[in-house]
Parts: structure tokens; C-alpha cells; sequence
């Protein structure tokens, strides 16, 4: 692809680094803003800006936030003692989406990869035991992706939380092994929490 300006040049190669970006589409972008009035195009690059600058991390469930605290570990109308665990800040969104959890979330980061270096360390696992331990939590959902990796992740957080009083419970197949759960459709992704099983059926099959 040749250019005749660095700066279109640049500005290409910057967006193709977005995820399924390609510089075809990275240029149609790029040309689009180019359209634009240029107040449009500074508020653009602000809002970015600002959201990369002052974005939080919930403390207490590591989710996305404008404060301390997410709002939905700060809403009160959240059951506190039903914690569901994901892998990821846009699984939270999916499973948001459905509308039918009424718990909190667990975001661990990842899930247990050893073939790419991903270990329990570098998840958010400790913080998970220690709310289990100490807020009072009642049922631990696991609502992992169901791959090979998604499955070890789970049998490694139940026998962590293998000494709580806490019922852990998985959600049910009806998301297919080895898909990914945020491509999952609402009702499906829905109707997998409302009918979530005890770890101990998930395990046996």
C-alpha cells in the first residue's frame, strides 16, 4: 500500500493495530476521520485519551470503572453473595446483556494457560479466595469459557475454595465446548446461568 503522506501513513499503521483491524480498513477509517470537522476529530482523540488515562479497575471485583468501586459491586440492589466469575471485563457485558444475573462478578484475567505462559499468579485468583473467605460470599459461579483451559481453571479455583463454606456451581452446556463466551447469544448465554449445575455434575461429564 503506498501513501502519498507519512502522516495517513502513520495514522494507518496505528489503527491496524487495533484487533481485526486490517489496513484496508484501517485507511477507510483514517480517510473518514480525514471528512471530518476537526473539532469532531480533537474530541475524538480526547475522549480516548482520557478514557486510557482515567480508567479504573474495580478493587474488589477487577472489573472496569470510573471510581474505586464499580457500580455494580456499588449497587445496592446487587446480591453481594453470589459472586460469578469470568474470564474477561467483556464477558461481564455478556452476561450483563441477558439481564438475568442479579449477583456480583469475579474478573480473573485470563484463565489457566500453561502452553502460553499463563499461570495462577498472573490471574486474579488470591483476591477470589480472599472475598469468598471474608464477604460473606454464599455461591461461586463459574462461568468460564468451556475449552481445555477454561476447565482447568475451574477444577484449580474449586479445590482453592475447597476449604469455604461456599456452594460452587458452573453454568450448564448450553454454551458448546470450545466456544467463547462472549460470542455466545444473550438467550443461550441466559438460559446457561439460570440453569447452572453443582461443579459436581459439571466435572462427572
Amino acid at each position: 500500500m503506498i501513501f502519498s503522506s507519512a502522516l495517513i501513513e502513520n495514522a494507518v499503521n496505528e489503527f491496524a493495530r487495533l484487533p481485526g483491524i486490517g489496513k484496508k480498513t484501517a485507511l477507510r477509517l483514517v480517510l473518514h476521520l480525514l471528512k471530518q470537522d476537526p473539532t469532531q476529530v480533537q474530541l475524538f482523540g480526547e475522549v480516548v485519551t482520557r478514557m486510557r488515562q482515567q480508567i479504573k479497575f474495580c478493587k474488589n471485583c477487577h472489573n472496569v470503572s470510573d471510581e474505586e468501586i464499580c457500580s455494580i459491586c456499588a449497587s445496592p440492589s446487587r446480591n453481594k453473595a453470589i459472586v460469578c466469575v469470568v474470564e474477561t471485563i467483556r464477558d461481564v457485558m455478556a452476561i450483563e446483556s441477558t439481564q438475568q444475573f442479579n449477583g456480583v462478578y469475579h474478573v480473573l484475567g485470563g484463565i489457566i494457560s500453561p502452553i502460553d505462559g499463563i499461570g495462577p499468579e498472573q490471574l486474579n485468583i488470591y483476591s477470589l479466595v480472599d472475598r469468598v473467605q471474608q464477604q460473606g460470599v454464599e455461591e461461586v459461579i463459574m462461568a468460564l469459557s468451556p475449552t481445555i483451559e477454561g476447565d482447568t481453571t475451574i477444577y484449580y479455583l474449586s479445590k482453592r475454595l475447597k476449604e469455604s463454606p461456599v456452594k460452587i456451581t458452573t453454568i450448564a452446556r448450553g454454551i458448546a465446548f470450545g466456544g467463547e463466551l462472549e460470542y455466545a447469544d444473550e438467550m443461550t448465554l441466559a438460559r446457561s446461568i439460570s440453569n447452572r449445575l453443582p461443579l459436581e455434575s459439571y466435572v462427572q461429564k
